[in-house]
Order: C-alpha cells, then sequence, then structure tokens
C-alpha cells in the first residue's frame, strides 16, 4: 500500500474521539469515512473532524470503496460483530481491546483474518509504545536476569452507576475486560500465556466484577504476577517487574509509561525514557499500522494475534474463576 492510508472509525463515543483527534496530525493518513447506529451521531462525529463521509450503519462504512482500514471503536460485546462485518467487506482492521468478549470470538475473528490474507490487530497501544519496547529490550538482554514476579494494577475511583456502560453486563461490563485487560496482558507480553490461573473478585448487582484480584503463574519459568483492577478503587496504576538481577519500575499510567526506573544492586538507579519521533498517545498503534500495512504485513510483530488469543483465553479463565458470564459465552447467569 502506498500513498495516504485512508481510515474509516466504526462508533463515535470518547474512544473513537481520542482516535480521530490523534490521527489529525499523522502525516500520510487521514479519516475519511465514520459510522454510527444513528445518522444523527455519525454526522455530528464527522462536522467536528471534517470527515466526509458520515453513515448511519456500519454495514455502509464496511462498502464504502475507499476506505483501506477500519478502527472498531464500539463496545467489547460489538467488537466481534463489527471487525467481522469489515473483514468480510475486504477491509483491513484495528480493533479495540479487549479484543472481543472471549477466546471463541477472538478466534473466530484471527481465523476470518488470516483466511481473507487482511490485516488485523487488537488496538493494545502499550506494546506500541517506546518505552514499553525498550524495557523488553532490557528484559530479552538480561538486565534483571530471570523473571520471578510482575505486579501491576489498574483501577478507577468511579462512581458507575448501574446505567453506565462499564455495569452493564450486556456491553461486556466490569473492571477486568475494560481495565484488567492491561495488566494482563503487561504480564503476558514479558512471560507469554500462564500455566495457572487463580482470582477472586467483587461482583455487582448486575453481574460484573467491581473488583478483581489476580494471581497467575508460569510453572516452567518459575514467575508470578499478582494483578487488580477496580471501578470502585482510584489503585496507583503502577507496574513492576523482579528479576534476580533487578527490578524495573513504573510510575502511575504504566501502560502509556513516559519512562521507568532500573534497580539493580551495586547501581545507583537508571532513569530510562525513549524516543517518540514526535508521536503521541494512540498515534504509536496507528504508525505501527500504517507500517505494517505499506509492508504488505497483515499481522503486527509488536502485536501479534497469538499473543491477543492468548490474553484473551487467560481473561476466560479469570472470568470463569470469578463467576462472570456474557450471553456470547452461550452460559447465562441470574
Amino acid at each position: 500500500m502506498s500513498g495516504t492510508v485512508r481510515w474509516g472509525v466504526l462508533a463515535t463515543g470518547g474512544i473513537a474521539t481520542t482516535f480521530a483527534e490523534d490521527l489529525r496530525s499523522m502525516p500520510d493518513t487521514e479519516v475519511v469515512a465514520v459510522a454510527s447506529r444513528t445518522d444523527a451521531s455519525a454526522q455530528a462525529f464527522a462536522e467536528r473532524f471534517g470527515i466526509p463521509r458520515a453513515y448511519g450503519s456500519w454495514a455502509a462504512l464496511a462498502a464504502d470503496d475507499e476506505v483501506d482500514v477500519v478502527y472498531v471503536a464500539t463496545p467489547h460485546s460489538a467488537h466481534r460483530e463489527a471487525a467481522a462485518l469489515c473483514l468480510e467487506a475486504g477491509k483491513h482492521v484495528l480493533c479495540e481491546k479487549a479484543f472481543t468478549l472471549n477466546a471463541r470470538e477472538a478466534d473466530e475473528l484471527v481465523k476470518l483474518a488470516r483466511d481473507r490474507g487482511l490485516f488485523l490487530m487488537e488496538a493494545m497501544w502499550t506494546y506500541c509504545n517506546p518505552v514499553i519496547r525498550r524495557m523488553t529490550e532490557l528484559v530479552r538482554d538480561g538486565a534483571i536476569g530471570e523473571i520471578r514476579t510482575v505486579q501491576a494494577d489498574f483501577g478507577l475511583a468511579g462512581p458507575f452507576g448501574p446505567e453506565h456502560r462499564l455495569r452493564d453486563r450486556a456491553l461486556g461490563g466490569g473492571a477486568l475486560l475494560d481495565l484488567g485487560v492491561y495488566p494482563v496482558s503487561f504480564a503476558q507480553l514479558l512471560l507469554g500465556e500462564p500455566d495457572r490461573v487463580q482470582a477472586d473478585a467483587v461482583l455487582s448487582p448486575e453481574g460484573v466484577d467491581l473488583h478483581t484480584a489476580m494471581l497467575l503463574g508460569w510453572s516452567e519459568a518459575g514467575a508470578s504476577a499478582l494483578l487488580n483492577c477496580s471501578l470502585v478503587a482510584d489503585t496507583p496504576q503502577t507496574a513492576a517487574v523482579t528479576g534476580t538481577k533487578g527490578r524495573i519500575e513504573f510510575p502511575r499510567g504504566f501502560f502509556y509509561p513516559e519512562r521507568f526506573v532500573l534497580h539493580r544492586p551495586g547501581h545507583e538507579p537508571e532513569e530510562f525514557t525513549a524516543g517518540t519521533g514526535g508521536l503521541r498517545g494512540m498515534q504509536f498503534e496507528q504508525a505501527e499500522v500504517v507500517r505494517a500495512l505499506r509492508a504488505g504485513e497483515t499481522e503486527s510483530p509488536l502485536v501479534p494475534l497469538d499473543g491477543s488469543l492468548a490474553v484473551m483465553r487467560t481473561l476466560d479463565a479469570v472470568r470463569d474463576r470469578i463467576g462472570v458470564r456474557y450471553a456470547a459465552d452461550g452460559i447465562t447467569q441470574g
């Protein structure tokens, strides 16, 4: 693919707004179409960002021949439907996290993209962040030895009322899929898929998790991860990786970091940053999609599909332990 990469934005909520704002200053890219379930919402979004075409249906966006890649920004509950619609229409797709409601849906999307030879990526912007990439390089090069523990948390105090999407089980609500996906993805970036999953949670009357604590284990590596997510507590939102020769600590906002500190016995603490190349926020993942499309790649090495599938399997295992079920699981709860 050469020339300007033409984006379509599917959905018009807060995350889609941030995406469109960040894309404005990206070179050789533009949003050419937006879709919502209503004409009014699509038109308002298009007017705000100067987007030439607005559609009141997802299918119309998927059928637009002038769209190269679609950013799916719906709630989790619609990720599979929206992404599959676009893939079936021959569009490349960047799909928000959590990738889908469960691993089965994620596997269906991955198989569809691979069968069609189309690009598909979960919008895990953390993996594309240059500071995170620098951290993984140091860990890979043995800077802290063998990893033994990972700690990470992401909690918001709210309050989120019963009517909020985060409390709506029909929309895939709960702390785990919206916030817990970050600590889990962080741990699995470093250690891969765990072979042991333990979890405890406090559930809302609607049947979604208000707070979840996870203990993941990797038998062969001799490592464990203690992770938390919450809709009722403003947690530190920090992360730490401890190895046999040192540790790495991230300050608040570990999922979009600007720095981290390396601690090693006998050495002064070392602070690491990384060049941003003038990019910010979601632009790191946008740049990776554009790079991959121009290189003719159908998967990103930074956010591999097998990794996204592995994270979804872990999230499924956690939900199984805490008793959170969605209609897409084929099991309902009272």
